[in-house]
């Protein structure tokens, strides 16, 4: 039996009819993407003054993908969980997740520690820093409560809406489940309700997909941004130490992600693959929380039942934070070599346990990952100095695009894990999306979602049926044509047209 427990099997579910039509290369959103990357890079170094005043273009990107993400989340989680109708089934899932993201954030922690004490790129630089690089990171710090009563407290809103109002992903998703634990008691009550938030659900993808348009333009304007303010600083004395971070990511994907997903039986390669689109969107903007939205439909698509994916993926992007992890463990011990403090093997190990409790909430925003290094160094200051922040401010940027590109490849293993874990994985759907990532529609799922909702059995797994799914139902409402049938029930619609 495999070690994830049983897993759900297709039946009959293969998506059938024909291999579609490869579409060029100029319709894909990955190869837009990569032109205004390209373009950022060159203006950047072409015009670094003039770049550097670009970062408005990558910030109002962001800005508008975050407009949406908290009523996503919010809608997305509820339906889920209400749509279990078992409160126990929501609980062990929850349990199993929690479980996950602990351990292998405690792995990326010991890895990033590991690796900075292999290659010690803070050794001998006896570097001088000033405190004022670091006063706005050091007075986040101090506003922020610390501790595990500081976590729980700030989990908890202060009113139903100010959740949504203030974008804190932790306390939506709290709401979300007090929700559906609600929905789920009323039984058939609730259920105009939850159809309800299913539908709003709909529409909020609908405008993920219009924004999509403008991802070229806000990678476009962060990486000219990033070239542009920070290139000279990569030549400096800091590019060991960037150097040695992007190893240790790199490792912990393709040695430690690697394994997991070989041992819940599909390759990390193919997931890659699979989400280049939203790697090279991340990328450009650095941060993880513009492709939430997209991430939540694919991994839909691609087989995971939708009540798994509208938990795990929500509650990844504050728990599973592996890139963070291991920026956090590189980042405080290179502090300490770079200014001569002696840190203690038994010092770096307390230091390990309180980072796995400070990195959880650390949201999947550009920045975010310094400001929790800060809160983490402030518990050792006196071991390790606080304002030494201030050494790797001028680099952050450039490490932020590594913690968010191993954040998402982390969180999409971790959901179709999760998956294979809890029997809601149909594996033969996923072994089709992996071999044929461009069978799935993304302008179709953004803008109907038909295919979100996942039939389920008496035993909790997808219920088996043939399908020949559209991209797109048929135009004024006119009969599908043959072979763009609508799919039975609400399966996760994969383009088959010819």
């Amino acid at each position: 039996m495999p070690m994830f427990g049983r897993a759900a099997t297709a039946g009959k579910g293969t998506v059938t009819g024909p291999v579609p039509v490869k579409k060029p290369i100029y319709r894909h959103l990955y190869f837009w993407v990569l032109i205004g990357i390209a373009l950022g890079i060159i203006v950047g170094l072409a015009f670094p003054q003039q770049a550097a005043g670009m970062r408005w273009l990558a910030d109002l990107f962001i800005a508008l993908v975050k407009v949406v993400i908290a009523p996503t989340i919010f809608c997305t989680v509820a339906v889920g969980i209400a749509g279990m109708g078992n409160l126990a089934k929501a609980g062990g899932l929850a349990m199993r997740t929690m479980v996950y993201f602990t351990v292998t954030t405690v792995i990326a922690l010991a890895l990033g520690l590991v690796t900075v004490n292999i290659m010690q790129p803070g050794v001998g630089l006896n570097m001088s820093f000033d405190e004022a690089d670091a006063a706005d990171t050091i007075a986040a710090v101090e506003e922020t409560e610390g501790g595990i009563s500081g976590f729980l407290r700030a989990i908890v809103p202060d009113s139903f809406m100010s959740a949504f109002v203030d974008g804190q992903l932790l306390q939506v998703l709290l709401l979300a489940i007090l929700v559906a634990c609600a929905l789920t008691m009323l039984g058939k009550r609730g259920e105009p309700a939850v159809r309800a938030l299913d539908t709003m659900s709909h529409i909020m993808f609908g405008v993920i997909k219009i924004v999509m348009y403008t991802a070229p333009i806000g990678a476009f304007g962060g990486m000219a941004f990033t070239i542009g303010e920070h290139g000279s600083k990569v030549l400096g004395s800091l590019a060991f130490f960037m150097l040695s971070f992007y190893i240790t990511c790199v490792l912990f994907i393709v040695v430690v992600l690697g394994i997991i997903s070989r041992m819940a039986g599909f390759s990390l390669f193919k997931v890659i693959r699979l989400i280049r689109d939203e790697l090279l969107i991340v990328l450009g903007t650095s941060s993880s929380e513009s492709v939430l939205p997209r991430m939540m439909v694919k991994m839909e698509a691609s087989g995971v039942k939708k009540s798994t994916v509208g938990l795990t993926i929500p509650t990844g992007y504050s728990f599973n934070l592996d890139g963070t992890a291991i920026y956090m463990a590189m980042g405080a011990i290179f502090i300490a070599q770079a200014t001569g403090s002696d840190v203690s093997i038994w010092t770096q190990i307390g230091l390990l346990l309180f980072m796995v409790i400070s990195s959880n909430g650390a949201a999947g925003v550009s920045g975010a990952g310094l400001v929790t290094l800060a809160a983490s160094l402030a518990a050792f200051g006196d071991v390790i100095p606080l304002a030494g922040i201030a050494l790797i401010v001028g680099i952050d940027r450039f490490m932020s695009e590594a913690r968010a590109l191993t954040n998402l490849t982390g969180n999409a293993v971790g959901t179709l894990v999760m998956g294979r874990w809890t029997g809601t994985l149909d594996r033969e759907r996923l072994r089709e999306v992996l071999d044929r990532p461009n069978s799935i529609d993304m302008d179709a799922l953004m803008s109907y979602n038909d295919g979100a909702d996942r039939g389920e059995g008496a035993d909790g797994a997808p219920e088996g049926r043939e399908e020949t799914a559209s991209a797109a139902p048929a135009a004024d409402g006119a009969p599908a044509a043959d072979g763009d049938a609508e799919p039975d029930g609400d399966r996760a619609r994969v383009d088959t047209r010819t």
